[in-house]
């Protein structure tokens, strides 16, 4: 796993002693009760916005649930700025703290449109009082709330993971004990990180959720914003303990200068000899502290920009980078190219789970939801089952399943990433097949009591029939994202940590717009031949929706075997712990297989 070691120059805080003073696992309680904080508040905040949006703002169900996948896509499309800022000059530090006050004005606009009776429209119980839609500029106040949290969240999500493994950066040390040693307290802080917003996830979707349905909303939106302000304050108290690392340069930058250089050199031959492509090791230092890539014969239109041509090195031995890069630029490119395609079988995972916090909360509210003769279970808490067998499932993994399958497979991580997420998309076929198979028996229950034309009368089937699809998407989940997440890690070169990240969070964007067009499409589609998604879900086939989905994610999988069977893992070149000679690290297909470096949970 890339790792970057901090040089006194790249170190915010200047002197080797001053970094002696900070940093470790003295810092942790104070970031991870900050992300405890902020991630209760986006996780109450988000659960139930499906409700807010049809109950109280009376939007049609179909736009409701567009308006919140357009918002996950959003959500998850602004790390990519985030990650620009953080890695080209604001530091993750500062931009962590940007997106927390950006995403706490979006919070308490949600909150002054929930107290305030002039930002929603007028209570109704239908047929006696037809229900009003929200005005324009009412809609307008929501969407730009919303509009601030997504770019709010864009600050955070890249940064915050890479900040929290920061931490530990000047602990690291010549020797191989010494680099085990701080892969094991990394691996310590990525666990702890992963079970504590696991904690907080399972708070908000019990706690605030039930005031949301049960107190009200302007409470259920004010707890949240409050725990987002703790998050900020809780935060900076730990400034003066911090490892703050200083960006290196944008890698955005690095490759568009790559792209460039080989665009402009297109007409000239590529060597055969790739000894004779442009080396700077003094120049790669700061992006390749763990060894510069080396040179592949894939993607071979990308070498000419490491072409040394006349005009590419000024008389001061500098290289001019918008035309010439060298070896471990170009192949920082490669890397990322070449890991797109698996990269991309992610995408379709957010398109499917995208319809647990839409349409499973509709048909939620349509069963039995009772708890005893006085409580009855909100729908939108249904995600904590989810969660809940996420975190089951990591924990089994962990302690269970990684010792047994080393005993058969002798890998210290037990299976790849690799065969980590193919287990996990299968896994999720199987949740979004379950998913079609209740719809289809909540459906009969309305037929035979007649309630096919009274969507608002309750259907005697119990909520909990809804449990196995939210169970069976949390174990997939837990399979198929981490180790999505630790493949773009592994992967990604070592100076893009926070882009790796944002790549993570891209994927889910581009899924939650593709379940968007998804569901506009299919409403066309059916529209006057039994429509299957409409406001009144007992007349719809909301199950013919999910078997689709489902087809989709079994050609996602055959697609993911394809990527799988024809990547090539990176190269890298590392030196001799005794001596400056370099030696070759291969990443062949045999630890593509094996091992490759992917290690625990992370």
């Amino acid at each position: 796993m890339a790792t970057t070691a901090p040089a006194a120059d790249r170190n915010a805080d200047g002197d080797e002693q001053g970094r002696r003073k900070k940093g470790g696992f003295r810092t942790m309680p104070l970031i991870l009760a900050s992300e405890v904080c902020d991630r209760f508040a986006m996780a109450g905040f988000s659960a139930n916005l499906i409700t807010y949006l049809t109950q109280q703002l009376h939007l049609p169900m179909v736009e409701a649930s567009n308006t919140l996948t357009n918002f996950g896509g959003t959500s998850a499309l602004t790390p990519i700025l985030g990650a620009f800022a953080a890695d080209s000059f604001a530091g993750r530090f500062w931009t962590i703290i940007a997106g927390s006050a950006i995403y706490q004005v979006g919070m308490i606009g949600l909150v002054v449109s929930a107290l305030l009776p002039t930002l929603r429209p007028p209570p109704c119980s239908p047929p006696a009082t037809p229900c009003q839609r929200a005005s324009g500029w009412q809609l307008a106040v929501l969407y730009l709330s919303l509009l601030c949290t997504s770019l709010g969240s864009g600050g955070i999500r890249p940064s915050v993971v890479a900040f929290g493994a920061d931490q530990f950066e000047h602990e690291q040390q010549d020797g191989a004990e010494a680099a085990k040693a701080a892969a094991e307290r990394k691996r310590r802080y990525f666990n702890l990180y992963f079970f504590t917003m696991g904690f907080a996830v399972l708070l908000a979707l019990t706690v605030v959720v039930y005031i949301q349905e049960n107190v009200g909303w302007g409470w259920g939106f004010g707890i949240p914003a409050i725990g987002m302000l703790v998050s900020i304050v809780v935060f900076l108290v730990g400034y003066p303990i911090y490892v703050l690392l200083k960006p290196d340069g944008s890698p955005f930058t690095r490759l568009a200068q790559v792209v460039a250089a080989a665009f402009k050199k297109r007409d000239v031959a590529v060597p055969e000899d790739p000894g004779m492509l442009y080396q700077d090791k003094e120049l790669d230092a700061l992006i390749s502290t763990n060894g510069r890539l080396l040179h592949t014969n894939q993607l071979t239109f990308f070498d000419r920009a490491a072409i040394v041509t006349p005009g590419d090195i000024a008389a001061s031995g500098q290289p001019n980078l918008w035309r010439l890069s060298t070896v471990h630029r170009v192949e920082e490119l490669k890397s990322i190219v070449r890991l797109l395609p698996i990269w991309s079988a992610g995408i379709m995972l957010a398109t499917a789970g995208s319809h647990n916090y839409t349409f499973t909360i509709m048909q939620a509210r349509t069963m039995d939801r009772h708890m005893g003769p006085h409580f009855q279970f909100p729908p939108a808490t249904l995600s904590i089952f989810s969660t809940a067998a996420m975190l089951v499932t990591l924990a089994f993994y962990d302690r269970v399943f990684v010792p047994l399958a080393r005993r058969v497979t002798g890998l210290p991580s037990g299976i790849t990433y690799f065969q980590r997420m193919g287990v996990g998309l299968a896994i999720s076929i199987l949740s979004v097949a379950s998913a079609a198979l209740v719809e289809t028996k909540r459906r009969d229950a309305a037929a035979r009591h007649g309630l096919l034309d009274d969507p608002a009368a309750v259907v005697p089937l119990s909520v909990f029939w809804l449990v196995p699809q939210f169970a069976v998407h949390g174990i997939g989940d837990a399979f198929s994202s981490v180790a999505h997440m630790e493949f773009l890690y592994d992967q990604a070169p070592e100076s893009m940590r926070s882009s790796a990240v944002a790549l993570f969070w891209l994927a889910g964007s581009i899924g939650s717009y593709m379940g968007t067009v998804l569901v506009t499409a299919v409403q066309r589609a059916t529209r006057g031949r039994g429509e299957w998604l409409q406001d009144n879900i007992n007349r719809g086939r909301i199950d013919n929706y999910y078997w689709l989905v489902t087809c989709i994610m079994v050609l996602n999988f055959g697609y993911f075997l394809v990527c799988f069977h024809f990547y090539t893992m990176k190269p890298l070149e590392v030196a001799g712990e005794h001596d400056d000679r370099d030696k070759e690290c291969e990443l062949s297909s045999l630890q593509k297989n094996g091992g490759g470096g992917a290690n625990g949970m992370v």
